[in-house]
């Protein structure tokens, strides 16, 4: 698709760059999966050998137990190195690096020139080339979804304020009620009447503490019967 103007090669940019670090998180979680497992493995050769050797056990069947642990660790270090990690995300790294910087330099700019053009160009090409096709239109819809869902949610919160700022009813749904219910003190909310307020605006708040007067109490004291001495 043909962009024709500045806001058009930023929001493209946006996506292509959110689509090579998607990338790159998914790259990455799995090299960290072949380095825990690695790892997780070799800490129990160790102590495998550290028991052996503690509780003196020198039987056949307890001596082939490392060997067969450090060919697991050893075929799974070469699947980790087949794969060849480091060097996918070091591509990955390069190509968001210059889309980043591409659009820096489109947000600084009001119109679409020709250096520009040539800048966004450039950036098209790393990102066509750091990934296959496949595996960019997945991430690229990801990308997409993710930004729209953004967009639509800037969009809700600005006009949240508005509505705020004209003493309307905001459209918000909280997560979680846990301020209201909780049971600290400081969450009191104290039965106030109406009151108006500066730019005619009503505020109400309801609890059941009220503390406009003070407390009734209906404990009564025990009279004390004097006798009255007679002179």
């Amino acid at each position: 698709m043909k962009k024709e103007s500045i806001d058009d090669v930023i929001n493209d940019l946006r996506s292509r760059r959110d689509c090579l670090s998607l990338a790159h998180e998914a790259i990455k979680a799995k090299s960290d999966q072949y380095n825990k497992v690695i790892i997780i493995l070799s800490l129990v050769t160790g102590a495998i050998e550290s028991t052996k050797i503690k509780m003196g056990w020198n039987n056949n069947g307890v001596a082939l137990i490392p060997i067969f642990m450090s060919s697991i660790i050893g075929m799974i270090s070469a699947l980790a190195k087949f794969e060849d990690f480091p060097t996918k995300m070091e591509t990955l790294v390069q190509a968001i690096s210059l889309l980043t910087n591409t659009l820096t330099k489109a947000r600084n700019h009001a119109e679409l020139d020709e250096d520009l053009l040539t800048e966004y160009h450039a950036s098209l090409q790393a990102n066509e080339t750091s990934l296959y096709p496949d595996i960019r239109k997945t991430y690229l819809k990801q990308a997409h979804k993710n930004l729209l869902c953004i967009m639509a949610q800037e969009s809700k919160y600005y006009n949240n304020i508005k509505k705020v700022n004209a003493g309307q009813k905001m459209d918000i749904k909280c997560d979680s009620d846990s301020d209201i219910n909780s049971n600290s003190t400081d969450n009191i909310l104290i039965d106030i009447p109406r009151q108006d307020l500066e730019h005619g605006e009503k505020i109400e708040l309801t609890s059941g503490l009220d503390i406009s007067e003070p407390p009734i109490s209906k404990r009564k004291l025990p009279l004390i019967k004097e006798e009255i001495e007679q002179l």
